[in-house]
């Protein structure tokens, strides 16, 4: 409960709340913590900002001029749809509370439960990767989504790297992917970000879900610079697999992968990942970040984990605590799958336009 009148007006006291993609501090903040990502990154909120309209908002303990010292980022998701909501942060695979004394976590978690009947935020999500239960107190925040997320050491050498990629699924794909000429571009051009989408559209139609929109990935592109980057495997000039990678820091992300399934048997999606971790060694960075899986996504977990990578639990935290899901609620997941799929790709592009604003 939140007692306003004793603890929660001193807690209340003590966080401000500052727009982290136009005050500088934030930038130089996440620059130097050493846990921030990508999604942490001003420009990332901008991306988010100018596709979904979603505003964003940090929270801290510093004063008015003061650097931070410590900070939340959070974007508010609402529309005509749904009733308005605190994420940290939509369409993120994580976004680690940066931090680092406990109470202030806590502190900030009984601040914002306080807040939220005022503010009339229907619910709050936090999305840490770095999960402590002895060192992190949550508070009023219950276990939401779980996932596992990955992770590549990419401190061994580069021909140490290859060697621990799974012989026969990974290290012959790419071989056969050479064999066969496939031909490798990497990029930030419309002509890759086009290829990129058509493939982006099929892979989606196979897996029963809609694509998110075009102006998405023009945004992550045009905001984030150099620091997204496509990259697109071919044969005889038809794109046949591509993914979306981003980088910052000491860390590379793979974000979206896709492809033609017609073509898996010639190792475009090994080759293409084998590529980006080749470049995000070289460039120095320390990870490679395979991004979440859904627990029952066996599949996923095995390619991921075919070339090294190591998993790690990642487990949302949700205020109100949320109960269980309802007994029909798989029946329904794999009804719209199936809706969805069955669609011709022109009303699934038009029905990720329609439906990601609202689901941040």
């Amino acid at each position: 409960m939140c007692n306003r009148q004793s603890k929660g007006a001193a807690v209340s006291d003590k966080f401000r709340s500052i727009d982290p993609r136009t005050d500088p501090r934030w930038e130089r903040f996440v620059q130097s913590h050493p846990r921030a990502s990508i999604f942490h990154s001003p420009q990332w909120l901008e991306a988010l900002s100018r596709t979904y309209g979603y505003s964003s908002l940090a929270f801290t303990t510093a004063r008015d001029g003061e650097e931070l010292r410590n900070g939340t980022v959070f974007c508010q998701v609402e529309s005509w749809l749904v009733r308005p909501r605190l994420v940290s942060l939509p369409f993120s695979d994580h976004a680690d509370p940066l931090m680092d004394d406990p109470e202030d976590l806590l502190g900030l978690v009984e601040f914002l439960t306080c807040e939220s009947s005022r503010r009339k935020w229907h619910s709050i999500e936090m999305r840490p990767p770095h999960l402590d239960s002895a060192l992190r107190p949550w508070g009023g925040l219950g276990d939401g989504h779980e996932f596992l997320l990955h992770r590549l050491n990419l401190q061994p050498s580069g021909t140490d790297l290859f060697g621990g990629l799974h012989k026969d699924s990974i290290q012959r794909k790419v071989r056969r992917a050479e064999r066969e000429r496939l031909q490798y571009q990497e990029g930030r051009n419309e002509e890759l970000l086009r290829a990129f989408y058509e493939l982006t559209v099929m892979t989606r139609s196979r897996q029963g879900l809609p694509p998110q929109p075009y102006t998405w990935f023009r945004n992550v592109l045009d905001c984030l610079g150099e620091n997204a980057k496509l990259r697109v495997a071919s044969k005889d000039g038809r794109p046949i697999a591509a993914i979306f990678t981003l980088h910052y820091k000491r860390a590379a992300v793979y974000k979206y992968g896709c492809s033609d399934a017609r073509w898996h048997s010639l190792g475009g999606m090994p080759l293409v990942l084998w590529r980006a971790i080749e470049d995000a060694k070289a460039s120095g960075a320390a990870e490679f970040d395979f991004g979440r899986s859904d627990l029952g996504n066996r599949g996923l977990i095995t390619f991921k984990e075919k070339f090294g990578a190591q998993p790690s639990r990642l487990a949302y935290k949700k205020f109100p605590n949320p109960s269980e899901r309802f007994a029909g609620a798989q029946w329904a997941d794999r009804t719209m799958k199936r809706v969805f799929a069955a669609m011709p790709e022109k009303l699934q592009v038009l029905a990720g336009k329609i439906i990601y604003p609202h689901i941040g």
